[in-house]
């Protein structure tokens, strides 16, 4: 399955976010850890949903860019 993950800079490094997964985030000081620790929680997050006999949410989100110009 594959999920959108939102990564976005902060004051520290990274953060990310998956919409499809709520409650699923990872934050880490580079790009590439931050990458690493989401998909870690991706797996831990849909291995926690399956052990409680939930649902696993079909991957919906979509994503796109905006170009403006300036």
């Amino acid at each position: 399955m594959k999920y959108a993950v939102v990564f976005a800079k902060t004051d520290t490094g990274y953060s990310a976010h998956v919409p499809d997964l709520p409650g699923c985030i990872a934050a880490g000081a580079t790009l590439e850890e931050t990458q690493q620790l989401i998909r870690e929680a991706v797996e831990m997050h849909l291995e926690g949903l399956r052990e409680d006999g939930d649902a696993i949410p079909e991957a919906s989100t979509v994503t796109d860019y905006v170009t403006i110009s300036a």
